[in-house]
Protein backbone atom coordinates (compact mmCIF):
# COMPACT_ATOMS: atom_id res chain seq x y z
CA UNK A 1 0.00 0.00 0.00
CA UNK A 2 1.37 3.30 -1.31
CA UNK A 3 1.32 6.36 0.28
CA UNK A 4 1.18 9.80 -1.12
CA UNK A 5 2.93 12.48 0.90
CA UNK A 6 4.19 16.46 0.75
CA UNK A 7 6.79 17.97 2.07
CA UNK A 8 8.28 21.63 1.50
CA UNK A 9 11.48 22.30 -0.50
CA UNK A 10 13.90 24.34 0.37
CA UNK A 11 12.65 27.11 -1.97
CA UNK A 12 9.39 26.85 -0.39
CA UNK A 13 6.97 24.91 -2.78
CA UNK A 14 5.98 21.59 -1.87
CA UNK A 15 7.35 18.53 -3.32
CA UNK A 16 4.99 15.29 -4.44
CA UNK A 17 6.77 12.05 -2.52
CA UNK A 18 4.94 8.52 -2.56
CA UNK A 19 6.13 6.01 -0.23
CA UNK A 20 6.83 2.45 -0.61
CA UNK A 21 6.33 0.55 2.36
CA UNK A 22 8.42 -2.93 2.90
CA UNK A 23 6.25 -5.63 1.53
CA UNK A 24 7.65 -7.91 4.15
CA UNK A 25 10.09 -7.96 7.04
CA UNK A 26 11.46 -4.31 7.94
CA UNK A 27 14.69 -4.48 6.98
CA UNK A 28 14.84 -0.47 7.13
CA UNK A 29 14.32 2.97 5.35
CA UNK A 30 15.82 4.26 2.14
CA UNK A 31 15.35 7.50 -0.33
CA UNK A 32 15.84 7.60 -4.29
CA UNK A 33 16.41 10.74 -5.78
CA UNK A 34 16.16 10.64 -9.07
CA UNK A 35 17.56 11.94 -12.44
CA UNK A 36 17.51 15.84 -14.06
CA UNK A 37 14.04 16.12 -15.16
CA UNK A 38 12.71 12.73 -14.89
CA UNK A 39 10.55 12.28 -11.75
CA UNK A 40 9.75 9.71 -9.44
CA UNK A 41 7.50 8.06 -11.74
CA UNK A 42 10.54 7.47 -14.41
CA UNK A 43 11.18 4.01 -14.61
CA UNK A 44 14.30 3.90 -12.82
CA UNK A 45 12.68 5.46 -9.30
CA UNK A 46 9.52 3.48 -9.60
CA UNK A 47 10.97 0.23 -10.63
CA UNK A 48 14.09 0.11 -8.32
CA UNK A 49 11.76 2.20 -5.35
CA UNK A 50 9.36 -0.79 -5.85
CA UNK A 51 12.04 -3.56 -6.11
CA UNK A 52 13.65 -2.22 -3.09
CA UNK A 53 10.67 -2.77 -0.78
CA UNK A 54 9.91 -6.13 -2.07
CA UNK A 55 13.10 -6.95 -0.49
CA UNK A 56 12.31 -5.69 2.82
CA UNK A 57 13.29 -1.71 2.67
CA UNK A 58 10.75 1.14 2.70
CA UNK A 59 11.62 3.74 0.15
CA UNK A 60 10.55 7.47 -0.53
CA UNK A 61 10.66 8.40 -4.19
CA UNK A 62 9.83 12.16 -5.00
CA UNK A 63 9.53 14.42 -7.31
CA UNK A 64 12.20 17.30 -7.60
CA UNK A 65 11.26 21.01 -7.69
CA UNK A 66 9.41 21.74 -10.75
CA UNK A 67 8.82 18.36 -11.52
CA UNK A 68 5.80 16.14 -11.64
CA UNK A 69 2.93 16.43 -8.66
CA UNK A 70 5.70 18.77 -6.98
CA UNK A 71 5.16 22.86 -6.68
CA UNK A 72 7.97 25.44 -7.66
CA UNK A 73 9.94 25.82 -11.27
CA UNK A 74 12.60 23.44 -12.07
CA UNK A 75 14.56 26.55 -13.21
CA UNK A 76 14.39 28.39 -9.39
CA UNK A 77 16.27 24.85 -8.24
CA UNK A 78 19.78 23.95 -8.94
CA UNK A 79 22.03 21.46 -7.63
CA UNK A 80 22.69 22.95 -4.66
CA UNK A 81 19.34 23.20 -4.20
CA UNK A 82 18.67 18.92 -5.24
CA UNK A 83 21.23 18.52 -2.77
CA UNK A 84 19.14 20.09 -0.07
CA UNK A 85 15.68 19.07 -1.12
CA UNK A 86 17.84 15.68 -0.57
CA UNK A 87 18.34 16.34 3.01
CA UNK A 88 15.05 17.71 3.29
CA UNK A 89 13.52 14.46 2.22
CA UNK A 90 15.80 12.29 4.54
CA UNK A 91 14.32 15.15 7.80
CA UNK A 92 10.47 14.58 6.52
CA UNK A 93 11.54 10.72 6.65
CA UNK A 94 13.25 10.84 10.28
CA UNK A 95 10.26 12.83 11.48
CA UNK A 96 7.63 10.39 10.52
CA UNK A 97 9.84 8.05 12.64
CA UNK A 98 11.66 6.29 9.25
CA UNK A 99 14.93 7.46 9.40
CA UNK A 100 16.79 6.60 6.17
CA UNK A 101 19.58 4.61 5.99
CA UNK A 102 20.24 3.62 2.41
CA UNK A 103 20.55 6.64 -0.32
CA UNK A 104 19.70 5.48 -3.74
CA UNK A 105 20.80 7.70 -6.86
CA UNK A 106 19.66 7.47 -10.94
CA UNK A 107 21.74 9.70 -13.01
CA UNK A 108 22.21 13.53 -11.77
CA UNK A 109 19.76 12.59 -8.65
CA UNK A 110 23.42 9.97 -7.93
CA UNK A 111 25.66 12.49 -7.50
CA UNK A 112 23.60 14.87 -5.84
CA UNK A 113 23.31 11.49 -2.95
CA UNK A 114 26.83 11.55 -2.81
CA UNK A 115 26.70 15.20 -1.46
CA UNK A 116 23.97 14.97 0.19
CA UNK A 117 24.46 11.49 1.90
CA UNK A 118 27.20 13.59 4.29
CA UNK A 119 24.45 16.15 5.73
CA UNK A 120 21.93 12.92 6.83
CA UNK A 121 23.80 11.32 9.97
CA UNK A 122 21.19 8.48 9.68
CA UNK A 123 22.66 7.36 6.14
CA UNK A 124 24.75 4.58 6.21
CA UNK A 125 25.04 3.42 2.43
CA UNK A 126 24.73 5.05 -1.01
CA UNK A 127 23.91 3.59 -4.33
CA UNK A 128 25.01 5.23 -7.57
CA UNK A 129 23.23 4.29 -11.03
CA UNK A 130 24.07 5.93 -14.33
CA UNK A 131 25.94 8.75 -12.01
CA UNK A 132 27.73 11.47 -14.20
CA UNK A 133 31.33 12.19 -12.55
CA UNK A 134 30.85 15.66 -13.42
CA UNK A 135 27.28 17.73 -12.33
CA UNK A 136 27.92 20.14 -15.29
CA UNK A 137 27.43 17.29 -17.59
CA UNK A 138 23.82 18.25 -17.66
CA UNK A 139 24.70 21.72 -19.69
CA UNK A 140 24.45 19.30 -23.13
CA UNK A 141 20.85 19.70 -22.30
CA UNK A 142 20.41 23.17 -22.55
CA UNK A 143 23.95 24.16 -23.81
CA UNK A 144 21.49 26.24 -26.83
CA UNK A 145 20.37 29.04 -24.70
CA UNK A 146 23.55 28.74 -21.96
CA UNK A 147 25.66 31.73 -23.51
CA UNK A 148 21.68 33.77 -23.97
CA UNK A 149 21.58 33.18 -19.99
CA UNK A 150 24.87 33.99 -18.82
CA UNK A 151 24.68 37.45 -20.74
CA UNK A 152 21.21 38.13 -20.06
CA UNK A 153 20.28 36.36 -16.54
CA UNK A 154 17.91 34.34 -18.03
CA UNK A 155 16.47 32.27 -20.99
CA UNK A 156 13.78 29.95 -22.16
CA UNK A 157 14.80 26.79 -22.41
CA UNK A 158 11.72 23.92 -23.77
CA UNK A 159 11.99 20.30 -22.41
CA UNK A 160 9.20 18.04 -23.26
CA UNK A 161 7.27 20.23 -24.50
CA UNK A 162 7.56 22.66 -21.23
CA UNK A 163 8.89 26.03 -21.38
CA UNK A 164 11.37 26.62 -18.43
CA UNK A 165 12.76 29.95 -17.85
CA UNK A 166 16.35 28.87 -16.57
CA UNK A 167 18.65 31.29 -14.65
CA UNK A 168 22.21 32.70 -14.85
CA UNK A 169 21.98 31.64 -11.10
CA UNK A 170 21.26 27.92 -11.66
CA UNK A 171 23.97 27.74 -14.45
CA UNK A 172 26.75 28.87 -12.22
CA UNK A 173 25.70 26.56 -9.55
CA UNK A 174 25.88 23.81 -11.82
CA UNK A 175 28.99 24.98 -12.85
CA UNK A 176 30.60 25.58 -9.11
CA UNK A 177 29.65 21.49 -8.17
CA UNK A 178 32.69 19.49 -7.28
CA UNK A 179 31.04 16.46 -6.99
CA UNK A 180 35.19 14.07 -6.78
CA UNK A 181 36.23 16.56 -4.38
CA UNK A 182 33.23 15.18 -2.34
CA UNK A 183 33.51 12.09 -3.28
CA UNK A 184 36.77 11.75 -1.02
CA UNK A 185 35.45 13.05 1.72
CA UNK A 186 32.07 10.30 1.56
CA UNK A 187 32.72 8.28 4.52
CA UNK A 188 29.83 5.59 3.56
CA UNK A 189 30.34 2.30 1.63
CA UNK A 190 29.30 3.47 -1.82
CA UNK A 191 28.20 0.94 -4.88
CA UNK A 192 28.51 2.38 -8.14
CA UNK A 193 26.18 0.69 -10.57
CA UNK A 194 26.53 1.73 -14.61
CA UNK A 195 25.99 0.27 -17.67
CA UNK A 196 28.55 0.03 -20.48
CA UNK A 197 26.57 0.73 -23.20
CA UNK A 198 25.15 4.06 -21.39
CA UNK A 199 24.97 5.75 -24.46
CA UNK A 200 23.83 8.96 -22.60
CA UNK A 201 26.54 9.05 -19.64
CA UNK A 202 29.26 7.47 -20.20
CA UNK A 203 30.74 4.45 -18.19
CA UNK A 204 33.76 6.64 -17.81
CA UNK A 205 32.38 8.46 -15.62
CA UNK A 206 32.02 5.24 -12.69
CA UNK A 207 35.49 4.64 -13.45
CA UNK A 208 36.40 8.43 -12.33
CA UNK A 209 34.08 8.21 -9.15
CA UNK A 210 35.48 4.54 -8.08
CA UNK A 211 38.98 6.08 -8.56
CA UNK A 212 38.28 9.18 -6.57
CA UNK A 213 36.45 6.34 -3.60
CA UNK A 214 37.55 5.71 -0.61
CA UNK A 215 37.27 2.07 0.49
CA UNK A 216 34.66 0.51 1.47
CA UNK A 217 33.45 0.40 -2.40
CA UNK A 218 32.27 -1.43 -4.88
CA UNK A 219 31.13 -1.46 -8.66
CA UNK A 220 28.88 -3.12 -11.15
CA UNK A 221 28.13 -3.80 -14.49
CA UNK A 222 24.76 -3.75 -15.81
CA UNK A 223 25.65 -4.79 -18.80
CA UNK A 224 22.49 -4.41 -21.68
CA UNK A 225 20.81 -1.75 -19.59
CA UNK A 226 20.43 1.76 -21.31
CA UNK A 227 20.73 4.59 -18.84
CA UNK A 228 17.22 5.62 -18.24
CA UNK A 229 16.87 1.40 -17.42
CA UNK A 230 14.03 1.27 -19.53
CA UNK A 231 15.19 -2.42 -20.70
CA UNK A 232 12.78 -5.23 -19.23
CA UNK A 233 13.93 -6.36 -16.44
CA UNK A 234 17.15 -4.10 -15.55
CA UNK A 235 15.41 -2.12 -13.08
CA UNK A 236 14.31 -4.99 -11.03
CA UNK A 237 17.84 -6.19 -11.47
CA UNK A 238 19.68 -3.47 -10.06
CA UNK A 239 17.04 -3.26 -7.11
CA UNK A 240 18.51 -6.95 -6.10
CA UNK A 241 21.77 -5.79 -6.21
CA UNK A 242 21.47 -3.18 -4.27
CA UNK A 243 19.00 -5.15 -2.05
CA UNK A 244 21.90 -7.93 -1.71
CA UNK A 245 24.84 -5.51 -1.26
CA UNK A 246 23.01 -3.14 1.66
CA UNK A 247 22.29 -6.03 3.72
CA UNK A 248 25.06 -5.63 5.93
CA UNK A 249 24.21 -1.87 5.97
CA UNK A 250 20.35 -1.68 6.31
Amino acid sequence: MTEDVRFASVRGPELAGVLEPPEHGDRGWGLFVHGFTLGKDSPAAFRISRGLAAEGIGMLRYDALGVGGSGGELGDGSFTVKVADTVRAAEFLTERGTPPQLLVGHSWGGAAAIIAAQQIPSIRAVATIGAPAEPADVERHYDAIVDKVLAEGSGTWNIGGREITLKRDFVEDVRRADLIGRVRTLDRPLLIIHSPTDATVDIENASTIFRAALHPRSFVSLEGSDHFLTVDGQAHRAARIIGAWADQYV
